[in-house]
């Protein structure tokens, strides 16, 4: 497994349209992968995009297709922390940070555990209001430390 980590941000415009989603989760697997994270973690962070994708069609953009969505991948290397910081900004209805939360999990029903499923995954994910309208959803995932083992 490759442990390369780009430089630059890596940029995809997409449109609101379900068809396109394929393609990031395939950008996203593979960044991850060439990253080094393992399977588990790379399946992990892609859900979450996908997930965060799909809010903002359903919610953000009520559906709508051909309405854009911004995708930032960067790459963070800070001394003894690696990871991905995953920036995605919509130019939808915007939506009070304080009131995007998953359902109870007890309530069981199809759908609205898109925010849970993005908690669980990710290291951390902050919803804020984007310059100009719209919402900026960042997630990050560090790197898992792997453990050497001993002798």
């Amino acid at each position: 497994m490759m442990n390369t980590m780009p430089e630059k941000p890596i940029k995809l415009s997409i449109f609101s349209f379900p068809q396109h989603l394929c393609v990031v989760r395939a950008t996203v697997e593979k960044l991850c992968q060439t990253m080094g994270f393992d399977a588990e973690t790379s399946g992990a962070v892609v859900l979450s995009v996908d997930e965060a994708l799909a809010n903002i069609i359903k919610h953000a953009y009520l559906g709508a297709e051909g309405r854009g969505i911004e995708i930032e991948l960067l790459p963070i290397d800070e001394g003894q922390s690696q990871g991905l910081r995953i920036c995605l900004r919509d130019y939808g209805q915007r939506v009070d940070p304080a009131r995007i939360k998953s359902r109870d999990l007890r309530d069981v029903r199809p759908g609205g555990l898109g925010v849970h499923i993005m908690q669980e995954c990710m290291d951390s994910i902050e919803f804020a209001p984007a310059e100009g309208g719209g919402t900026l959803l960042t997630m990050v995932k560090n790197i898992p430390v792997r453990q050497e083992a001993t002798k």
